[in-house]
């Protein structure tokens, strides 16, 4: 395949994802006028039409949409073929593929890539941000070599670590009947609103089973996408919240929060890292696995 073919392919999946024929043109370095008839040949080649057009932009037809899994999984496979050879040439300059959970991007995953950036500065790393089914398809998918995620996700194709354990705290107003403690059953806050991440996200799963040990279900008050909004709704005093005991909490000082310990159930989560238990990480990878494995069990903050 030449590099003229992979250019090709590339601006058809471009175009296929959304992008005009124009702006493909541009990432790609060439005419528009250049590129559509490459794509016209393209479609001669195969011998369908793949791209119709729809009012002033450009759209895959079934046929261009079928063929659009093949370009993907060859463009996939043929960058990851560059990866692995530029990797055996160099092993300590290679990209580490990482995808993580929301959470953790503000504490342990910039830790972890800081260190090891240390030992291995020529090292680069491509990440995702991602809830928990998003984290799974990443490795499902090989869009990701890694993945730090809460819990063992029971996959039979996948191999998961613990890193740590992070212990969860109960959040509530300062100005909270509760406030004043420093512990508390989370069962003495069965009536209350919680405030929750939205379905898919680990620290929602956690919540709803810890609440179903203490002999409730939790009532939804409010759903977010990030821990922060989670404090900041929890500081407006609309309800209270399990928070990751994160060292990132600990700036949190100045807010109007209060942070209890749960004594009725064991309230913590696995932070753990995984991997498709059947494909061999490139070297770079696996530095950084064995790296993230040594250093990541630090003792948390206490968020006060």
């Amino acid at each position: 395949m030449s590099a003229m073919d992979l250019q090709v392919l590339r601006a058809f999946r471009a175009v296929a994802e959304g992008l005009t024929v124009t702006e493909a043109a541009a990432d790609a370095r060439v005419t528009q006028p250049a590129l559509s008839r490459a794509l016209h040949r393209l479609e001669e080649e195969i011998g369908a039409e793949l791209l119709q057009r729809v009012g002033r932009v450009l759209r895959p037809t079934p046929a261009g949409r079928v063929f659009k899994e093949y370009v993907d999984a060859a463009l996939d496979a043929y960058d990851r073929g560059r990866r692995a050879v530029a990797e055996v040439v160099d092993p300590a300059a290679g990209v580490v593929s990482l995808a993580f959970l929301h959470t953790l991007g503000t504490w342990l995953v910039p830790r972890l890539v800081t260190g090891f950036r240390e030992e291995f500065p020529q090292a680069r790393f491509e990440l995702h941000q991602h809830e928990e089914n998003g984290l799974i398809q990443h490795l499902l998918e090989a869009t990701a070599d890694l993945v730090i995620t809460s819990g063992d996700p029971g996959h039979p194709l996948i191999t998961w670590r613990r890193l740590l354990v992070e212990p969860l705290w109960l959040a509530v107003p300062r100005g909270h009947r509760l406030a004043r403690r420093s512990r508390v059953r989370l069962a003495e806050v069965a009536q209350e609103p919680f405030i929750l991440l939205k379905p898919g996200y680990g620290l929602r799963s956690v919540t709803e089973t810890l609440c179903r040990q203490a002999g409730f279900t939790p009532r939804v008050g409010f759903e977010g996408e990030e821990v922060h909004t989670l404090r900041g709704l929890v500081a407006a005093g609309l309800g209270v919240s399990l928070i990751p005991s994160s060292p990132d909490a600990a700036g949190t000082s100045g807010f109007p929060i209060r942070y209890l310990e749960i004594t009725d159930v064991h309230g913590a989560r696995d932070i753990g890292i995984a991997r498709l238990t059947g494909r061999t990480l490139p070297p770079v990878a696996r530095r950084f696995l064995d790296h993230a494995l040594r250093s990541a069990a630090v003792p948390a903050a206490d968020p006060g």
